[in-house]
């Protein structure tokens, strides 16, 4: 009610129920019968209206309800009433309240008054039960206009006071204010503000923040005096920051800023109000100078001596008539403001009187600006409120932002140069609050770990402030304060790595401003800037002027000092960079992935940005990162080698992390190759790579070094080319070297990978969720699990149910390990067409880009004739980009370019570059079989133009002949995709340029070039049979090793077949076989190395190598038609060299480690250390010597748990099987394989190719008679063989490697009688040993070797009972002697032996051949063996 009378009964404040009308003016609860106490239940929702007076009020009145009313009585009785005031002392009433009930109608003037407190009226009021509380009534508000907080409420009722003219003492809830009290009472108020609950500060946020900001600006007179509450409102600002950010309810952006101060400042903050001074009355004068006032009065002492000296040392407070000091000692004195002498407060109290006639530039005293109070208070603050300050700095950084710009604007300053925008006092308090954030980072980072994230946001939010701050103050004031940022860290901070880290992310920051090219002076790159009155290139081509020109040019690419001061950004980010790339500390991968991903992304936008699309504009931002190239090229041993984990280079690799350290650290072991012309010569080109310090550690991961790359070649694309070609022409030609080594591993890192490789994935995840997924399956089907244990409890009656809560968690579905698989999004096929068309892309123009600058480096050494050095390197970098899947638009032009370089220097490519030539002929080969018309038609051309070039320069072409020979025979064998068909086309195309070319007619070439290419063809010819063969592994390794022999004479030849074998094996797994090929590899390297030169540290020929394996020696280059190594062509390989050998014999050692040969990978390094010791290369020698001990260890551990071969004579017969027709074989398979196994694959190859009822698999393995056998069917015997050794072999043979190592004779028994039954009695049971010795050792190059003598022996059925008794005694002797000692095995021995059920055992052998003495003299020798056999027996 607005009112006493019934007629202020409001009419639309109370909601109506569902099923009435929106809004009634009175409400009725429900109640329950006969109950003397009842309870009211209803819930009644009230709309209040904006105004509210003293007179609004609640009234409730009282009701007896007669269920059974008399006749004629009313059914509702009126009881009496009661009521609620909303307003108490302006305060909304909430709570809960226990109010009395009048019984007689209320008196006049009733609503002013609470129930409890009515004054005693006449006639006095009657009262239910004397008075006393009976009616309970809960009252709650929602309201964003009433505060309902003790704090809030007295602040803004002081702040209202303060605003407009209301007379004195003003009431707040139950005390009196009076003027003298206002200014203490808004203090504590304010200081109070925090220790408000956290809902209502939220709800009334803006409308706080707005008034503490008014107070901190505007000036007030409070009873005559200046009032100040700047510090206060400031210390409840952060205290209010402070809580915000602490509650754990409230919501937080990703970087951890409280959402609601976020959008405050974004969306609400203004500047405060046009300010006036505020006068209360009985103030007598007005002051003028009234900012900083109270600090002469006697009461401001009580504002905290610490911030008045602070405040007196700040250069920016106005009325101190002191020269401001230097930023550092400023910083100093506030750090150190401990102990200040009173004196100085007189001398500020005098200074106030006469300011304006020392201040230069005096500001009307009575207006403040809001950023530069709070850049004050923000220097000014100490204790809790600075800690708080830093803590969260981006709020006041924000706000300090954002109160400059609308500064500026109102002001209209934004035409005024940006000098005079803001006060030097302004100035000077911005770079102390720099400083000393910056020294705030810098203390956290020095303390424990965790606050290290602090630490970075602070430096976030500084370097956004900074970033802002370009936009608004002198570009030349923020550059100093980011300069004395950088200092200062560095002074502070010893830990590099998050020294680098730190100031990295500040700068990312800075350079992503959108006017970041022009904060660089771009546009005056050393190109154009004024050197000379004549600045242009064209116009400096006077001789006194061109030696100056290129010392500028190459200056360019250096970070210097002058660079640094012209480009002040990008400099300080090059400098980061170059310390990072430098720095050798833990965690310095990270930040080295962080700097150059900070440049990379400024390239990318500079790339994308529209401003910058134009081509001269592109040239001088190009010309701006120059320097990038210099730090790059330097940092070149550091970078991630892609050749080396690149499967192409057909080393099989085994992942030794050992073997993949040293090789990713030193890059320029393979690289460096580009400098000198062979493996051991690296010193003919001055300083080679490998004189670059060895730095293991900071090698970089692929994806800074791919980040790296990708700068460099933009630079190198945009940049101007005659630039980049008068900078070549200067460069020495190491630096040419270098710049080759990067091209080189560009051409790698950018290599097309195709769609399969992210098919692949996505294929990979799926079977692996498909894996696990049955997994699950099986175990529920197993029962095993929760469901598992779910059954059994349902089994057991009365278990108790909670036994099985532990188990439900396991199938909590974030804890299975399919979630990750199912949930990843596999990328949709037109994602994947783009991802491929993308990569495509950017190899193609790399590539193009990589060329470009091979042309210009080219064309720049043959002006300056010092081609020699470089063409190697050149030629490697094409030979590598041939190597890798590249565009047809890029191969046209690399073969053009190729066709240049062998027209333009043949002669010296032949001569010296004999090992690029080769890898040449083998990629242009491979390109020849490409399926595109256009590929081939560039191969062909240019690989006639090879043959051409090489026969008129040497008139006899044997060693382009070998190497394109030799390519090819390396081509088949590797590379499972080539097509025949076109190459075959291809090389008809090469003969039909060789009959057609009219200059080469008289000469003897068409004729070679016709033998060449019938060679090539016959070498096709055996591929075609390979690919047959495809299936059967064992007759394609027999094929490959029938090949190898036929090129016994050519050593080249015959060594990639070798080397093809190898691979082949360790793609099948057979680790020793591969390893094998590389023995037999290296000893036809050796016998011609021996014949070559004649050292005592090197193998003498394959005879050095019996010891690993005695087939070896069958690489023994004895007879008379063996090649001498002297004739041209031959052993011209990179592997007929010292280096060769020694890599050779480490991947065959390598092999022999996984294939658990670990004693052989002794032997093999027994060749390979001499050799390293003769070249003093004491890093492999201390790798050589730990593998070694991992290889001893190994034998110590694994000793006779290892596992090596399982033998099987297979036999096949039959006219189907051509020429393997009773032939007889021993197959060697992985350890245990059993009979089935092997006979069930033979079975279900040969099945396939003969049809599976022509194929039959003889069970038994007695001899076969080929007539009884159908001629239709083709017949496979196979046996189970152990290895055979006789007894004098034993004594040599002890470990149980030795008696799997080295074997050529396998022995296989049969049982037989002489009725043609295989088993009968003990008297009549025979048996027959068959030894077979094959054509050589195991393990060998190949799997099956065939057997060459069979022998056999017939045993008696007495001498088979004393193998047995033997056997048995053997058995009895390891159970009893076995340590520990085990007793169920000699249990089941024992039984085995002596056990009555046991038939034809030891009794039963004494019962029937030691019952009587045999009438046969002869038999008496085996009678009295088997004798003494039963007493070793017994004994």
């Amino acid at each position: 009610m607005c009112g006493e009378d019934p007629s202020c009964a409001m009419p639309v404040v109370i909601f109506g129920k569902s099923s009435g009308p929106e809004f009634v003016q009175e409400i009725y609860t429900a109640i329950t019968y006969h109950n003397k106490s009842p309870d009211f239940y209803e819930e009644v929702k009230i709309k209040l209206p904006a105004k509210l007076t003293e007179k609004h009020h609640l009234l409730f009145t009282f009701y007896h309800i007669s269920c059974q009313p008399k006749q004629g009585a009313s059914v509702e009785t009126l009881l009496g009433y009661s009521w609620l005031p909303i307003l108490l002392n302006d305060r909304l009433q909430t709570g809960h309240y226990c109010l009395p009930v009048a019984l007689d109608k209320l008196p006049v003037h009733y609503s002013i008054h609470s129930p409890e407190k009515v004054p005693s009226q006449t006639p006095p009021i009657k009262w239910f039960e004397g008075h006393k509380g009976v009616f309970n009534v809960e009252v709650q508000a929602v309201s964003s206009v009433h505060t309902q907080d003790n704090h809030l409420e007295k602040f803004f009722t002081l702040c209202h006071s303060l605003e407009s003219q209301v007379t004195f003492p003003i009431r707040l809830m139950d005390q009196k204010i009076t003027e003298a009290t206002l200014e203490h009472e808004l203090k504590l108020s304010i200081i109070c503000l925090n220790s408000s609950r956290l809902e209502p500060l939220v709800l009334f946020l803006h409308l706080v923040l707005d008034k503490l900001f008014q107070l901190a600006v505007q000036p007030m007179v409070i009873a005559g005096q200046t009032a100040n509450f700047s510090q206060f409102a400031f210390e409840s600002v952060v205290a209010i920051v402070n809580s915000l950010h602490n509650s754990k309810d409230l919501s937080k952006d990703q970087h951890g800023r409280n959402c609601l101060l976020a959008s405050y400042v974004y969306y609400v903050f203004r500047l405060p109000d046009p300010q006036r001074e505020v006068v209360k009355a009985g103030s007598s004068t007005i002051l003028t100078e009234s900012r900083y006032y109270t600090f002469g009065r006697t009461s401001a002492v009580s504002v905290g001596s610490k911030l008045l000296q602070s405040r007196v040392i700040s250069c920016s407070n106005p009325d101190i008539a002191v020269t401001p000091t230097a930023t550092d000692e400023e910083v100093k004195n506030i750090m150190s403001s401990k102990d200040h002498t009173s004196s100085r407060m007189s001398f500020y109290v005098e200074g106030t009187n006469d300011m304006p006639s020392i201040c230069a530039s005096p500001r009307p005293s009575n207006k403040k600006h809001f950023h530069e109070e709070l850049a004050l208070q923000m220097v000014v603050s100490t204790g809790m409120v600075r800690e708080s300050v830093f803590k969260y700095a981006w709020f006041f950084f924000e706000l300090l932002i954002k109160s400059m710009a609308q500064y500026v604007h109102n002001i209209e300053k934004q035409d005024n140069p940006r000098r005079s925008r803001f006060s030097d006092r302004f100035k000077d308090d911005i770079t102390t609050i720099v400083s000393v954030v910056t020294s705030e980072i810098a203390a956290l980072l020095v303390k424990p770990q965790k606050e290290n994230e602090q630490a970075e946001k602070i430096n976030i939010s500084l370097a956004f402030f900074l970033y802002d701050l370009l936009s608004l103050m002198d570009r030349g004031f923020v550059f100093n304060l980011i300069k004395h940022y950088c200092n200062q860290l560095s002074n502070k901070l010893s830990s590099l790595s998050t020294l680098i880290s730190m100031r990295l992310e500040f700068l990312r920051i800075l350079c992503s401003h959108e006017h970041y090219l022009n904060l660089n002076l771009f546009f005056m790159t050393s190109v154009s800037a004024p050197a000379s009155p004549s600045p242009s290139l064209s116009s400096q081509n006077s001789s006194s002027c061109s030696s100056f020109q290129d010392q500028k040019i190459a200056g360019m690419f250096d970070l210097s000092a002058e660079y640094r001061q012209q480009h002040f950004l990008t400099g300080l980010l090059f400098t980061e960079l170059a310390a990072a790339l430098d720095a050798d500390s833990e965690g310095i991968s990270k930040v080295q992935k962080k700097a150059v991903s900070a440049i990379l992304s400024l390239l990318s936008s500079h790339d994308l940005d529209p401003r910058c699309s134009k081509k001269e504009v592109k040239i001088k931002i190009a010309a701006l990162y120059l320097p990038l190239v210099g730090i790059i090229l330097d940092s070149l041993p550091q970078l991630h080698d892609f050749t080396i984990s690149d499967a192409r280079s057909g080393k099989g690799r085994t992942g030794n992390p050992e073997e993949e350290q040293e090789s990713a650290g030193a890059i320029n072991q393979n690289v460096a190759l580009a400098i000198a012309g062979n493996q051991f010569n690296l010193r003919s080109s001055g300083i080679s790579l490998l004189s670059l310090p060895y730095r293991q550690s900071a090698t970089l991961g692929p994806d800074t070094t791919r980040n790296l790359l990708i700068c460099f070649l933009w630079i190198m694309k945009n940049a101007d080319q005659n630039l980049i070609q008068k900078w070549i022409a200067d460069l020495p030609s190491m630096q040419l070297n270098r710049i080759l080594d990067l091209l080189f591993i560009c051409v790698s890192c950018f290599e097309y990978k195709g769609k399969q490789s992210s098919d692949k994935v996505s294929t990979q995840v799926l079977q692996k969720s498909r894996d696990v997924k049955a997994r699950l399956e099986e175990a529920l089907l197993r029962g095993e699990g929760a469901r598992g244990e779910m059954m059994k409890r349902c089994r057991i009656p009365g278990n108790d149910r909670s036994a099985g809560l532990n188990e439900n968690l396991r199938w909590r579905k974030e804890q299975t390990h399919w979630r990750q698989a199912n949930e990843r999004q596999d990328k949709t096929k037109a994602e994947l067409d783009q991802e491929a068309l993308i990569s495509g892309n950017l190899a193609t123009e790399a590539n193009l880009i990589i060329l470009d600058m091979q042309e210009n480096i080219i064309q720049a050494s043959f002006a300056a004739e010092c081609r020699d050095n470089l063409l190697g390197g050149v030629l490697k970098v094409l030979v590598n980009s041939l190597g890798c899947d590249q565009s047809t638009t890029y191969l046209t032009h690399c073969f053009a370019t190729l066709r240049a370089l062998i027209a333009k220097f043949g002669d010296f490519l032949f001569e010296e570059e004999v090992e690029q030539c080769a890898d040449l002929c083998q990629r242009v080969l491979h390109h020849c079989s490409s399926s595109i018309d256009i590929t081939r038609t560039q191969a062909c051309a240019t690989l006639y133009l090879l043959m051409r070039y090489s026969f008129s320069s040497t008139s006899n072409f044997a060693r382009v002949k070998m190497q394109v020979t030799m390519s090819l025979a390396s081509l088949v064998g590797k590379s499972p995709e080539f097509n025949e068909e076109f190459l075959r086309r291809s090389l008809r195309t090469i003969l039909a340029y060789a009959e057609e070319d009219a200059d080469m007619q008289a000469t003897p070439f068409p004729i070679q070039v016709e033998e060449l290419l019938c060679n090539l063809n016959s070498i096709l010819s055996d591929t075609v049979k390979m690919r047959e063969f495809q299936e059967d592994p064992e007759m394609l390794m027999d094929l490959m090793y029938r090949i190898a022999k036929g090129y016994q004479t050519s050593p080249d030849l015959r060594l990639t077949w070798l080397q093809n074998m190898a691979e082949k094996h360790t793609k099948r797994k057979c680790y020793t076989e591969a390893a094998m090929c590389l023995v037999h590899a290296a000893a036809l390297v050796a016998e011609y190395l021996s014949m070559l030169e004649d050292r005592n540290y090197l193998p003498v020929g394959s005879v050095s190598f019996q010891n690993i394996s005695s087939n070896v020696l069958e690489e023994s280059a004895v007879s008379d038609d063996v090649l001498s190594p002297d004739e041209d062509g031959i052993c011209s390989g990179r592997y007929f060299s010292e280096s060769g050998l020694v890599g050779l014999l480490e991947q065959a050692a390598e092999l022999f480690s996984t294939g658990g040969l670990y004693e052989t990978v002794n032997e093999v390094y027994k060749i390979v250390i001499p050799i390293l010791e003769a070249h003093r290369d004491f890093r492999k020698l201390t790798l050589t010597h730990s593998k070694l001990q991992k290889a001893f260890d190994s034998i110590i551990n694994k000793g006779q748990k290892r596992m090596f071969g399982t033998y099987f004579r297979v036999g096949f017969y039959g006219s189907k099987f051509g020429d393997l027709d009773e032939q007889e074989f021993v197959y060697k398979e992985p350890a245990i394989t059993k009979l089935p196994e092997i006979s069930h694959r033979l079975e279900g190859f040969y099945g396939q190719c003969f049809g599976e009822d022509a194929v039959e698999v003889i069970k038994d393995s007695a001899p076969v008679d080929k007539r009884k056998l159908d001629p239709n069917k083709a017949y496979i015997q196979i046996t189970f063989v152990e290895p055979y050794f006789d007894e004098y072999e034993m004594k040599d043979r002890v470990t149980y490697f030795e008696k799997n190592f080295n074997l050529c004779r396998f022995m296989y028994t049969t049982p037989f009688t002489m009725d043609g039954r295989p088993r009968g009695e003990l008297s009549e049971q025979y048996k027959r040993n068959t030894i077979l010795t094959t054509m050589h050792a195991f393990p060998y190059i190949k799997t099956r070797i065939n057997v060459i003598q069979k022998e056999e022996f017939i045993l008696t059925p007495i001498e088979v009972a004393i193998e047995d008794m033997r056997k048995k005694t053997q058995e009895l002797t390891a159970a009893t002697n076995q340590e520990p000692p085990d007793a169920k095995m000699l249990q089941m021995v024992l039984q085995g032996s002596v056990g009555a059920t046991v038939n034809q055992g030891p009794l039963e052998v004494a019962q029937v051949f030691l019952a009587e003495i045999p009438a046969d003299p002869k038999l008496y020798r085996h009678h009295n063996k088997l004798r003494l056999c039963f007493k070793e027996f017994i004994m």
